[in-house]
């Protein structure tokens, strides 16, 4: 007797119609879970996970209920002519609801694997959610969903519980391949639930397969998606969009820009935080402004609240004349709308398009001939015509640089921020895109913010400073006056001092005892009471051959550490160092200096220039 090998096509058709309801369903879930920030949000994804925990027999019994001929539901069905208990279409129903969590928790994790800078980067070239979920969310996602879509269709092709009690065991109808095995095994049919398992097994191989196989797949999907864009393969979705995102428009949202006679940028926000509470203050104008501090000090966080990608809590925010925030009278400007460039600290370049078309992301409001014009016009201001057709991962890291720079300029933002756009460069492109950089500046009209956590980099890039300390605004003027005379303790610390002692005041206002080095000093600032240091840059502590009658003093030598050029001397004053640490002054010199001092024999002399000391209070 020849083997009914109906069960095999009817649980092909039923997994794969399944799989594709669960696909497109799963898609949707996943999206509104995704960008879902309100109540409930765990109730909501536990019911949705529900079926995959639940044993299907369970589920079985209450599709059962829900669409039995005596529920409300079963009755609006007979109404219609519909029947789904003991049908196909139950089968396929069964098999959905079972296999659904599966693809929507697997799609979720996959959203939620993209990286949050690259969704964030996309809110501020004017994206809106519905196009980053299209163009940056799903085609950076396809490995999870790909791999979702396999393993709902095993679980689909495998369900035996729900679709049993739900659709039964007509054969030829409804009976699958789980429910052969069943009741072949029941009725003493051995090899015949044998050959049923051996086809079902050989099946989950082949699925296992292919996932793994499609896991060390790389590119054909980022180019497919480069080639014809992102949104070209998202119109196959465009008709669940609106249950994506609240906002329908698919658009860039265009803003024409605003013309002033004056760049202005001012803030006054505060934000609470986890370990401190952000309290900005900070004007910029038509010169680049530094923003100085110590990592966690709130740097990166005042550009986000600028941007509209974190909500101060109190405060506001204008940029030529335009409020961006007042919590006052309730304006928070969406991301998208405040044309404000920003180059992130790890440039989050969008993986799976080139250059071009990462300089072009912020640009989908042109026609495409002026598109076009934009792009190769920032290709060739930042020298990167040569690598337009390359992915991210083909560059160097000065290159990514350039690429973040040109895409966040493209759109001509009415202010650039910059945070720490040269932490991750070696010394000789730092050195390069520093250059590039000043030339940029030259050019570019709007409100610069630079973002570092070395002087000496927003030294050479910015003229006036702001500089935070655990959320607060410490100093504020022009480098020079900061560098030259920090208003406080903390503030010669991040400006690098490396020199410091507890001051006394002794004798007039010009004398003092400086408690650490045990030495009298005169000093050219005025003491007043509020001064409690006195500090030296490492470069300004001079050597003599002879003592001099004011602030000269004798010297050993503790250690020496070196760099390429220059050797930072460890000095104890009056005394020879007990140990390393036994030391009163750093004093840092250059190597050719250092060759004509070394062989001189102790006590050496040090002098501290009264012009150069430092008085400042706590």
């Amino acid at each position: 007797m020849l083997l009914d090998f109906s069960p095999l096509w009817i649980s092909l058709k039923t997994a794969s119609v399944a799989t594709l309801l669960a696909f497109f369903a799963g898609i949707i879930l996943a999206g509104i879970m995704f960008n879902y920030q309100g109540k409930g949000q765990n109730i909501i994804d536990g019911i949705l996970t529900l079926p995959l925990v639940l044993p299907p027999i369970v589920v079985g019994f209450l599709l059962l209920l829900l669409f039995g001929r005596y529920s409300p539901l079963g009755k609006v069905l007979q109404h219609w002519g519909i029947s789904i208990i003991f049908s196909w279409k139950g089968a396929v129903i069964a098999s959905t609801v079972v296999a659904l969590p599966l693809m929507y928790k697997t799609t979720l994790a996959a959203f939620e694997q993209v990286n949050v800078d690259w969704v964030n980067c996309a809110r501020t070239l004017g994206a809106t959610e519905l196009r980053i979920f299209w163009q940056i969310i799903l085609p950076l996602s396809w490995r999870g969903i790909v791999s979702g879509a396999i393993l709902t269709f095993a679980r689909a092709l495998g369900e035996f519980g729900a679709t049993l009690m739900l659709a039964g065991s007509i054969p030829g109808k409804t009976q699958t391949m789980p429910i052969a095995i069943y009741f072949a095994a029941e009725a003493g049919k051995m090899p015949e639930a044998l050959l049923w398992v051996v086809i079902l097994v050989a099946i989950a191989l082949a699925v296992i397969a292919s996932i793994n196989y499609g896991s060390k797949t790389q590119g054909w999907f980022d180019r497919l998606c480069d080639r014809w864009g992102a949104s070209t393969l998202s119109r196959w979705f465009v008709i669940i969009s609106p249950w994506i995102s609240l906002n329908r428009s698919v658009g860039f949202t265009s803003v024409t820009p605003l013309q002033f006679s004056r760049q202005e940028l001012i803030v006054d926000v505060q934000k609470r935080l986890p370990h401190f509470s952000l309290r900005v203050q900070l004007k910029a104008g038509d010169r680049p402004l530094g923003i100085l501090g110590a990592s966690g000090s709130g740097k990166s966080m005042t550009l986000r609240c600028i941007a509209g990608l974190e909500t101060p809590s109190e405060g506001t925010i204008l940029l030529n004349s335009r409020i961006l925030f007042d919590s006052a009278q309730g304006i928070n400007l969406p991301c998208r709308d405040r044309r404000i460039g920003f180059v992130f600290q790890n440039y989050a370049l969008f993986p799976h398009m080139r250059v071009a078309r990462n300089i072009g992301f912020g640009l989908q409001h042109l026609e495409k001939t002026e598109q076009r014009k934009q792009v190769d016009k920032y290709l060739e201001l930042l020298q990167l015509q040569e690598v337009a057709q390359h992915y991210p991962h083909q560059l160097s890291g000065g290159q990514q640089q350039r690429v973040a720079l040109a895409r966040a300029l493209a759109i001509e933002p009415d202010a650039l921020l910059l945070d720490e756009p040269l932490s991750a460069l070696d010394s000789y492109l730092r050195s390069q895109i520093e250059q590039l950089l000043a030339k940029v500046f030259t050019n570019y009209k709007g409100v610069i913010l630079f973002v570092t956590h070395k002087l000496e980099e927003a030294y050479r890039v910015c003229e006036p400073l702001t500089i935070l300390d655990r959320g607060e605004v410490i100093a504020s003027g022009s480098k020079q006056d900061i560098f030259q005379q920090p208003p406080n303790f903390r503030v010669a610390q991040l400006t690098e001092c490396k020199n410091f002692s507890r001051l006394q005041r002794i004798g007039d206002r010009h004398q003092i005892k400086a408690i650490d080095w045990d030495c009298q000093l005169t000093v050219k600032p005025v003491i007043y009471p509020s001064s409690a240091y006195v500090g030296l840059r490492a470069h300004h502590v001079q050597f003599l051959l002879e003592p001099k009658p004011i602030n000269s003093f004798p010297c050993w030598l503790v250690k020496v550490s070196e760099t390429p050029h220059r050797i930072t001397l460890y000095l104890k004053l009056h005394s020879v160092g007990q140990h390393e640490d036994d030391y009163h002054l750093q004093a840092e010199i250059f190597k050719e200096k250092w060759h004509e001092i070394q062989e001189r024999p102790f006590p050496w002399y040090v002098y501290l220039d009264p012009l150069k000391l430092i008085v400042m209070s706590a």
